[in-house]
């Protein structure tokens, strides 16, 4: 059967565990940088919906905000948009 001496459904001996469990893991969101910015996406709730269009006012008055970008931003300053590994099938 090859070398392994572990059996299929047999507990695999972990190493990683217990400083999670421990509360001594560190998570990449637990790291602090200072004035670093961070990025949320908003996505549309409905599925495959046309968006008529985007008012950016409200959320460019709240304080640390830096930018609120659309996908016509993107295209307009050639980064394009942003890819999903779900293909869907466009109007």
């Amino acid at each position: 059967m090859g070398s392994s001496t572990f059996q299929i459904g047999q507990a695999q001996p972990r190493i990683e565990d217990l400083r999670f469990i421990t509360g001594a893991g560190r998570f990449v969101d637990d790291i602090d940088v200072p004035a670093a910015a961070h990025m949320m996406l908003v996505r549309s709730p409905y599925a495959a919906a046309a968006i008529g269009s985007i008012d950016k006012s409200g959320a460019m008055k709240v304080p640390g905000v830096l930018a609120v970008l659309t996908a016509e931003d993107l295209i307009a300053d050639g980064i394009g948009t942003l890819q999903t590994s779900v293909k869907r099938k466009l109007r």
